[in-house]
């Protein structure tokens, strides 16, 4: 196919998914499913930590939906699962994991979700389904989920914060991921060949740090899992920059969305709202605690947290105790065993790129085999969309076989849309996203 009939198909394609989704999302239904605080689904059984990580403890069918009003054809499962949370003790949490329609998977993605807050009905396992509250900014990830099911693999959508919510805690949520794969293996319904299923691991903005921790832990964690390649795109490495970064702008919500939760896992931080917060502002992270992500982005763009505290958020976070703290939730201590491909914008109003290349760097010179991609053209959000097709396309050569390149490298360009694999992943990934709108199974065309 020509770059011409490609961009056509790509245009056309989007035409299709926003006129279908945007009818659907209008004719959308009130909320009919119980948010995981009063669904006796999520309620561990007694004497977990007799569970091994990863055993399936419950499971139920469900019915999916792009932005929870136009449900998708597809034969998907919830599973409560034992896995470990941020102080080594066993927890349960858990994953929705899909089959494509036809032959068996040919291997399981575990695909993150941003869930960027740490609410109970923030989870993905809530947000994915039909007839649940309208939450775009993770449903429309949801596109993502069914182009991988679209190519033929199985995909874990695992709640990876785990049942509190623990936004940003080191290595938990790698647990979270790595048990939740476990978890799929296990689920005959599945079609899963086991631990030697082929494995790959993806996500962006929040859920890549979800997945930079997932493969970090894994050669010690889950050494038994056979992890072919993790994507990781707007890669966020380092938390404390990161809120700076976004303190006093477009996504300054975040900030109010997760900071109550991070205090949850780091007393550090806990100390700190407790110190220097102002009454107001003690009000405000109360509030965004109990919203998602766009009601939170929504509400407090461009909220200056200095307003709300009584030193600047600066030298609160160079505090030698908060300081210490803090940098132990970063990405980089050690280097993945797994081949990645991670993909950032250059100009990323949200993520400052020079934490992730320092990250890279430092993979890189400790032996990881890194394929670094820095886009030059796009910003945050448009990168998780114009990304995509070539994240995935990466995957799934690793999953069916074809060999990671070693080593590193690292290229600028000026928009990854147009690389071949992003033309070509592109007209497929929107092709299965408008055939999946239109009400035919999702499985491998």
């Amino acid at each position: 196919m020509s770059t011409k009939a490609h961009l056509s198909a790509v245009v056309g394609a989007v035409a299709l998914i926003l006129s279908t989704g945007v009818g659907a999302v209008a004719a959308g239904g009130t909320t009919t499913i119980a948010s995981p605080a009063s669904d006796p689904f999520y309620t561990p059984p007694a004497h977990l930590a007799s569970y091994a990580p990863g055993a399936v403890l419950r499971s139920r069918p469900v019915t999916l939906a792009t932005f929870a009003a136009l449900p998708l054809k597809v034969t998907a499962w919830q599973l409560l699962y034992r896995t470990t949370d941020h102080a080594g003790a066993p927890e349960a949490t858990v994953t929705t994991v899909l089959r494509p329609a036809g032959a068996a998977p040919k291997g399981v993605i575990s695909y993150q979700i941003a869930e960027d807050a740490g609410a109970p009905q923030c989870a993905p396992s809530y947000t994915l389904r039909a007839g649940t509250d309208f939450e775009p900014v993770n449903q429309a990830e949801g596109l993502l989920i069914d182009a991988a099911v679209a190519q033929g693999f199985a995909v874990s959508v695992p709640d990876y914060e785990g049942p509190d919510g623990d936004f940003g805690a080191a290595r938990q949520p790698g647990y979270a991921v790595l048990d939740g794969v476990r978890a799929a293996q296990h689920f005959e319904s599945l079609g899963l060949s086991g631990p030697h299923t082929p494995v790959g691991i993806w996500g962006y903005s929040g859920g890549s740090l979800a997945s930079g921790w997932a493969a970090q832990v894994q050669p010690t964690y889950a050494p038994e899992l056979n992890v072919r390649g993790v994507a990781l795109g707007g890669f966020v490495t380092n938390i404390p920059q990161t809120l700076l970064k976004i303190n006093g702008g477009v996504g300054a919500g975040l900030i109010v969305s997760v900071l109550q939760h991070l205090a949850a896992t780091v007393p550090a931080v806990a100390k700190l709202i407790n110190s220097y917060v102002t009454p107001a502002g003690k009000a405000m992270l109360a509030t965004g605690a109990r919203q998602c992500e766009t009601a939170n982005v929504t509400e407090y763009a461009f909220t200056n947290l200095n307003k709300y505290l009584t030193l600047p958020l600066s030298q609160l976070l160079a505090m030698p105790a908060v300081k210490a703290a803090v940098d132990g939730l970063n990405l980089g201590g050690t280097t993945p065993t797994a081949p990645l491909f991670v993909y950032h914008a250059v100009n990323d109003e949200l993520v400052p790129i020079a934490s992730t290349d320092a990250t890279v760097a430092s993979y890189c010179s400790r032996g990881g085999d890194v394929t670094y991609t820095r886009d030059s053209l796009s910003e945050h959000i448009v990168l998780a969309f114009t990304g995509a097709p070539s994240a995935l396309s990466w995957l799934s050569t690793r999953l069916t076989g074809g060999a990671a390149p070693s080593g590193c490298s690292t290229k600028t360009v000026l928009t990854m849309l147009l690389s071949p694999t992003g033309l070509s992943g592109g007209a497929k990934l929107l092709l299965a996203d408008a055939l999946a709108l239109l009400g035919q199974p999702i499985g491998q065309f």
